[in-house]
């Protein structure tokens, strides 16, 4: 496993599919929290403290899973800082998620990315219209943000998207969908006409009820090849309680 230290509060760790071959785990036991995953987790805790000093919290951490299909996840450690906005956090989780997908396509030569490292600023800077260059800035000189507008989250039960769905402004103008595979419910949720404030603000609130799966279309192969559609569209506002 590869463990890095992201700052004082954060570590993180990558797990390869031949390591979660080992551990005899998959991506499943994190989101279902099993014994299995526990005991990994203890493990990466333990060896994290050992190589990057990390010191997690006495009482409780956040811990969020982000899926690399075909490659295997990350597990992110971080103690919550009431200061960070919580639509930065969202956009800071699924640019990492996209920097690691570039990195992937230019080893298989895939990418467009040259040996100064364009392709990862180009994955972080470019918005939504695909207007920004490979430095992140537009025709006029102008620094771009990059403001996800589609991600795909893993429940381990379809009462847990019911919950999530219960409590969402009833008038929220997002895009849903439900696909279920391999025991486990996956919500598909787009921007579609809410604001992006709004937007960011139900994806957090998502990770309080399931892990990040995919943080663009590019990543759902699998899901899209062996799950099944259970809710085609409007899937939030036909499970709400």
């Amino acid at each position: 496993m590869r463990i890095e230290r992201v700052d004082e509060k954060t570590v993180k760790c990558f797990l390869s599919n031949e390591e979660l071959e080992e551990y005899d785990i998959d991506y499943k036991d994190f989101v279902l929290r099993s014994d299995k995953a526990k005991e990994v987790v203890q493990e990466i805790i333990e060896q994290a403290a050992e190589e990057v000093g990390y010191k997690p919290p006495k009482f409780a951490f956040d811990l969020q899973i982000m899926m690399l299909p075909d490659q295997g996840l990350i597990l992110t450690f971080s103690d919550r800082d009431p200061e960070i906005k919580e639509s930065d956090q969202f956009i800071e989780c699924l640019k990492e998620m996209k920097r690691i997908l570039q990195r992937t396509r230019e080893k298989i030569g895939g990418g467009n990315a040259d040996a100064s490292g364009n392709g990862d600023a180009q994955s972080a800077g470019q918005d939504q219209n695909g207007a920004a260059d490979a430095n992140g800035t537009d025709a006029k000189g102008a620094r771009q943000v990059s403001r996800p507008t589609f991600a795909v989250f893993a429940f381990a039960e379809l009462g847990r998207i019911i919950e999530f769905a219960s409590m969402l402004p009833a008038n929220l103008q997002v895009e849903s969908s439900v696909h279920v595979m391999d025991g486990l419910y996956f919500l598909y949720l787009l921007k579609g006409r809410a604001s992006y404030e709004r937007y960011s603000r139900a994806c957090i609130q998502a990770l309080e009820f399931a892990s990040l799966y995919a943080a663009e279309p590019s990543q759902t192969a699998q899901l899209e090849e062996h799950g099944e559609c259970l809710i085609a569209e409007k899937a939030l506002k036909k499970l709400r309680k």
